[in-house]
């Protein structure tokens, strides 16, 4: 489990764990994530109470911190700044959609689980053909059922149980306090869980509902999905941009810590 000290504790800064996954390991594993992306468009079905939502997005901002929980972030965009907490609450309430669409024989709604294509409209002018969403089988319906079930069971317990650990509220902790909380043995299940849920809400494609404003791939220097113009020979060559983690001298301690999870 990852350890989740102050930006002036021991051990690597949060944002050096982040930021050390290379951005090819990030546009990879993103682009067949195993979370159901949220739902994108009109009205989308919700899950959090207004609470569990501040409750959220105070855990994954100790998790993937901005410029307002951390100065030492100052220039660099957080869970907060990416729409994190949105991302897994339309993930969450994909369940509903997707029971839905089943009591309607599958035509209409459609959940977000899987994006058409074949491409967006960030290199080319007109229709934002990924945010068309694919209807699931039947399978994949049954299998995303009993998921998102288990995780709103997840999100459930883990807030109350963040909730009991702060005396009441999580979100009246102080940062270093929340930092200790998700540190206990008690929640290292749903933070697991939460963890992998604010790194797709941060580098997910936007359709999915997170990486407001590409903030996540802004910050690592990812130019994002390239078709239908493709990338150029001169593009594959050259540098994405700065390496965020060289010469920190940190990247032998985040590789152990990344082994250790």
């Amino acid at each position: 489990m990852p350890r989740f000290a102050s930006s002036g504790g021991e051990g690597p800064p949060r944002r050096a764990v982040i930021t050390g996954i290379p951005a090819a390991a990030v546009a990879i594993g993103l682009a067949g994530c195993t979370s159901a992306p949220p739902h994108v468009g009109p009205a989308p079905t919700r899950f959090f109470s207004r609470h569990q939502a501040a409750v959220i997005a105070d855990a994954t901002a100790r998790i993937a911190p901005g410029p307002g929980d951390d100065p030492a972030e100052a220039g660099h965009p957080g869970a907060r700044e990416a729409g994190v907490t949105g991302y897994i609450d339309a993930l969450l309430g994909t369940l509903a959609v997707l029971e839905a669409a089943g009591a309607s024989g599958g035509a209409v709604p459609v959940p977000a689980i899987f994006a058409g294509g074949p491409w967006s409209n960030r290199h080319a002018p007109g229709r934002d053909l990924m945010a068309a969403f694919i209807a699931p089988g039947q399978v994949s319906r049954i299998a995303w059922r009993t998921r998102l079930a288990d995780w709103q069971r997840q999100y459930t317990s883990g807030i109350a149980t963040l909730d009991k650990l702060a005396g009441g509220d999580f979100t009246k902790a102080t940062p270093a306090e929340q930092d200790a909380i998700l540190a206990r043995a008690e929640v290292s299940t749903f933070l697991s869980l939460l963890f992998e849920h604010t790194i797709e809400g941060m580098y997910a494609n936007p359709e999915y509902g997170g990486n407001r404003g590409l903030a996540g791939w802004k910050e690592i220097g990812y130019p994002g999905d390239s078709q239908p113009a493709g990338y150029t020979a001169q593009e594959v060559e050259r540098s994405d941009g700065h390496d965020p983690v060289d010469g920190t001298g940190i990247v032998a301690d985040v590789l152990k810590l990344l082994g250790a999870l």
